[in-house]
């Protein structure tokens, strides 16, 4: 993986660079980015670089027998960790390295759904295991085959635990010439402990304008296509990948007609909506567009409060931003969006869509066109 594949994060790849030519390259670094951010690829491009025989200005030169291997994820100084869905106790990262070399080489922006879609996970939990931090001290007490660094990545540590209390004293006092490269979604869930023996470095999630360009020159797909896709993704390209997945909806249109009903009270309107379309999008669909109708809410949020320069909307959306911030307030904004993250926190595990769109829209029409809630309101 070379650095000039991965979209965007032209500054922190220039810093990464520099440490390595500054010879100022920490033992334990923090990856630290939202899913979709490309913090896994930087890591790997990272280490590649590190190990890179014929080291460019900015970047590895793809060619010497050690980006070859690490370009396979074969190099034998390379190890990763990773969560998996352990069927026996004393199963390690290595017992599914074919599936994860497949699963990143496929799509280095993976996510941890898209990780349990390459294993027969079942109802499992993902973590890393006890056992998995044991094989780490061993493989990593080993002496370098050929590498000047022996390095491992481990992505998501946020599964790691209790048990990444025994990888400690490793993290902290590591062999000579080992890298710790830690890539995680979410700082709350790591131990402090190895939080506190780790370097930071911030992955912040793609621009707009990133993501469209991405879509437009990598996936061929016109530009109102495109921004609409990474308007809704919000800098994450894994969600946008799945959305060229998915078939082409009229998000905007069924938005339109769902708001239309919702502040005239039209009941019968919004009960065959519910029934007819909302509930029969499909799970990933109707996560899609309460997601899209969330993002239209905060740009109608941006608008009220004078930052319209920020608005990614264009054409007939953008007019429909402009009139619905006229007839709303912030407070009922705000609420608006609050039920619909909850909303598509219940499609996430499966509640039952007809209930849930329904119960959804009577909640609106309360916001939106009585000016009131359920938080105001008691039933007995």
């Amino acid at each position: 993986m070379q650095f000039k594949r991965i979209i965007g994060h032209q500054a922190l790849k220039q810093q990464l660079v520099s440490t390595v030519k500054e010879n100022r390259v920490s033992h334990a670094q923090l990856f630290l980015g939202p899913e979709g951010s490309g913090s896994l690829a930087l890591a790997v491009a990272y280490a590649q670089y590190i190990n890179c025989e014929d080291k460019q200005d900015d970047d590895s030169c793809g060619k010497c027998a050690s980006c070859i291997k690490y370009e396979k994820l074969i190099h034998p100084d390379l190890h990763f960790s990773y969560p998996f869905f352990a069927k026996k106790a004393d199963e390690t990262a290595t017992t599914y390295m074919e599936e994860w070399r497949t699963a990143f080489l496929a799509n280095p922006y993976l996510s941890l759904t898209h990780w349990r879609g390459q294993l027969e996970a079942e109802n499992k939990q993902a973590n890393i295991n006890i056992a998995e931090a044991h094989d780490i001290i061993k493989k990593l007490s080993l002496k370098s085959f050929e590498a000047e660094y022996k390095v491992l990545i481990m992505w998501l540590p946020e599964y790691l635990d209790t048990q990444g209390n025994a990888l400690l004293k490793l993290i902290e006092e590591p062999p000579a010439k080992t890298l710790f490269l830690l890539v995680a979604e979410n700082q709350d869930k790591i131990l402090n402990t190895i939080i506190s023996r780790t370097q930071l470095v911030k992955v912040n999630k793609l621009s707009h304008d990133e993501l469209t360009s991405y879509l437009i020159e990598e996936k061929h797909i016109n530009s109102d296509r495109a921004n609409e896709i990474a308007f809704i993704a919000d800098g994450n390209i894994q969600e946008a990948i799945d959305q060229l997945a998915e078939e082409e909806n009229a998000h905007f249109d069924l938005l339109i007609r769902w708001f239309r009903f919702i502040v005239t009270d039209s009941g019968l309107n919004i009960i065959q909506l519910c029934e007819e379309e909302l509930s029969k999008l499909g799970r990933e669909n109707q996560k899609i567009f309460l997601i899209y109708s969330i993002n239209v809410l905060r740009q109608i949020v941006l608008m009220q409060n004078g930052a319209s320069d920020m608005l990614f909307l264009k054409g007939e959306e953008l007019d429909f931003v402009k009139k619905f911030a006229e007839i709303t307030s912030l407070e009922q904004l705000t609420e608006a969006i609050d039920l619909l993250e909850k909303t598509h926190y219940s499609v996430e595990r499966n509640a039952n869509p007809k209930i849930l769109f329904l119960d959804l829209s009577l909640q609106l029409v309360l916001l939106f066109k009585y000016k009131t809630s359920l938080k105001e309101t008691q039933y007995i």
